[in-house]
């Protein structure tokens, strides 16, 4: 039997709030990539009216799916960092979910899911318990000391 199994873990566990947010973040970030790669892809052997800018739309949408996909890993490690790139995306989808909404068809639907992720990780980005379970510190606050060190 190994020790590590029995030794007890100075962290307390990760809260599913996180994982949850995490989820969320990996699933806009995958999204944007697979965008991405799409627009890249048709941009080369496709015919669009601009290859040129459907290449650099492809290329800037891998880009900005690289930001949630780092911001999804650092929250699955519990890094205070990730909490930042995490809100920006979440903020960043609120208007296109709006223009998802404000058009027709199948793109209605993608609206009320892009909204509802991105409220929903907004408001658990912003619970006191995420923060805390992050380890960032609020304004003001007193660094802990630890006397018995």
């Amino acid at each position: 039997m190994s020790t590590q199994q029995n030794a007890p873990s100075s962290a307390p566990p990760k809260p599913a709030r996180i994982t949850v947010v995490a989820g969320l973040n990996a699933i806009e970030g995958a999204a944007l990539v697979i965008g991405g790669i799409y627009m890249l892809v048709m941009g080369l052997l496709g015919r669009p009216d601009s290859p040129q800018q459907a290449e650099m739309g492809g290329l800037t949408l891998i880009a900005l799916g690289l930001i949630p996909l780092f911001a999804a890993r650092g929250l699955l490690l519990r890094r205070s960092w990730s909490r930042g790139p995490a809100l920006i995306t979440q903020i960043i989808a609120l208007p296109v979910a709006w223009t998802l909404l404000r058009s027709h068809g199948v793109l209605i639907p993608a609206g009320i899911v892009l909204a509802a992720m991105s409220l929903t990780a907004l408001y658990q980005l912003a619970r006191p318990a995420t923060i805390e379970a992050l380890g960032i510190r609020r304004p003001g606050a007193e660094p802990d000391t630890d006397t018995d060190a």
